[in-house]
């Protein structure tokens, strides 16, 4: 009987279904609303920030210590630490409560706290300093600050993504390297062959926090590292090479530099947005919120509420753009690991916590990845142009 990929495709289909799939897009559509609701969450805490006079307080209290430069600085700091607490009821639900009720948490609260704290103290000292040069810009350039703002955004973000794989991700897990076998020895086989510069691949002890699969080949400028975490680890050599040989794909595709390149244009109309409605929104309600104008530190939550709006509207095009990614990632995995059941077993694998048959516009506007059926498919496609050939599993 000859292959049939849609045959094959819906054989997989299959193997999730009832209570388990039932489960799987409920929490995957319940993402669908958090993303409403977290930009409701954010708008309503600097709301509060500024109606309390919390923002002006703050800022009298700087200008007050330092000069304009630091003030933005000694502003900023225990702002963003005031809407950390203020938004944390809807963290802890959306970070710890929703996970566990899901079943993919396996920190106590404790833990999980402890992590969060990290997490909160580095992107208060990355969000203070960006702030800080970001007022300082506004100051020289109050006409053409959003261009001096975009670029300053755009070098913290590949600043950390240079210093994540070196200095922030172990502060959250332990990276040792991966022991010599079949699997480092697949990896760097395809790594080499595809140019990737690396000489070893790293193990994470992720499963302290859940049992999600995942990998990535991280860093910039001589930072790279491959690594792969231990849940992954557990899985049959097949879908292991499938996952790694997606994750070289990224690198190989130059994926982090074209999603510089659209992050760059996103960050520039949503400032060049601000630069239009911040001048309008200071003259309404200004006076009542106690800022003097923009070059006032107590501005940065006006800025917050008003860069919301076109991050949430621009959602489609940032999933759209970083699943087409995937996409082009999924498609390099296939022709470099080979192994196509491997892919979809590992697609399936994942859909414990994806939906894993939206509809086409559903996965165009929600999706940050191709969907499983999507993945599967192209995997069984691709099986059915190469049957016969030794090397595919």
């Amino acid at each position: 009987m000859a292959f049939d990929p849609e045959l094959a495709t819906q054989a997989y289909m299959a193997t999730l279904k009832g209570a388990a799939r039932a489960k799987s897009d409920a929490y995957f559509e319940g993402g669908y609303w958090l993303i409403l609701w977290d930009f409701l969450v954010t708008v309503v805490a600097n709301l509060i920030v500024l109606r309390l006079g919390w923002a002006a307080g703050l800022s009298r209290w700087a200008r007050s210590k330092a000069g304009p430069a630091l003030a933005a600085l000694l502003f900023a700091v225990p702002y963003i630490l005031l809407v950390t607490l203020i938004t944390a009821p809807f963290t802890i639900y959306t970070e710890f409560v929703r996970e566990h009720a899901y079943g993919l948490s396996n920190q106590s609260f404790g833990e999980w706290a402890g992590e969060a704290a990290i997490a909160v103290a580095i992107n208060t000292v990355l969000a203070g300093l960006l702030w800080m040069g970001v007022h300082a810009v506004i100051r020289r350039w109050p006409r053409g600050w959003w261009a001096g703002g975009t670029v300053l955004t755009v070098l913290v973000a590949m600043a950390t993504i240079t210093l994540a794989p070196l200095y922030i991700e172990p502060l959250f897990n332990t990276y040792t390297p991966l022991p010599d076998g079949p699997v480092k020895t697949e990896v760097l086989k395809m790594a080499r062959a595809n140019g990737v510069p690396a000489d070893n691949v790293y193990l994470v002890d992720a499963s302290r926090q859940s049992d999600r699969i995942s990998a990535n080949v991280a860093g910039l400028f001589g930072t790279t590292r491959i690594a792969l975490n231990d849940n992954l680890l557990k899985q049959d050599i097949n879908e292991i090479k499938a996952v790694m040989a997606h994750e070289l794909g990224h690198y190989v595709l130059n994926h982090v530099w074209k999603l510089l390149i659209v992050f760059t244009l996103l960050t520039a109309i949503s400032f060049g947005i601000i630069g239009l409605a911040a001048p309008w929104l200071l003259a309404r309600h200004g006076p009542g919120w106690g800022i003097t104008g923009m070059a006032d530190p107590a501005v940065l939550p006006v800025l917050v509420i008003i860069f919301a709006v076109p991050s949430l509207l621009s959602t489609p095009i940032g999933s759209s753009v970083i699943r087409v990614n995937e996409q082009e990632a999924d498609m390099f995995g296939l022709n470099t690991a080979r192994a196509p059941d491997g892919f979809a077993r590992i697609a399936m694998k994942l859909s414990q916590y994806r939906k894993i048959e939206p509809g086409p516009w559903e996965e165009i506007i929600f999706f940050d990845h191709p969907s499983g059926h999507t993945r599967v498919s192209n995997a069984m496609r691709w099986k059915a142009e190469h049957l016969g050939e030794p090397d595919v599993r």
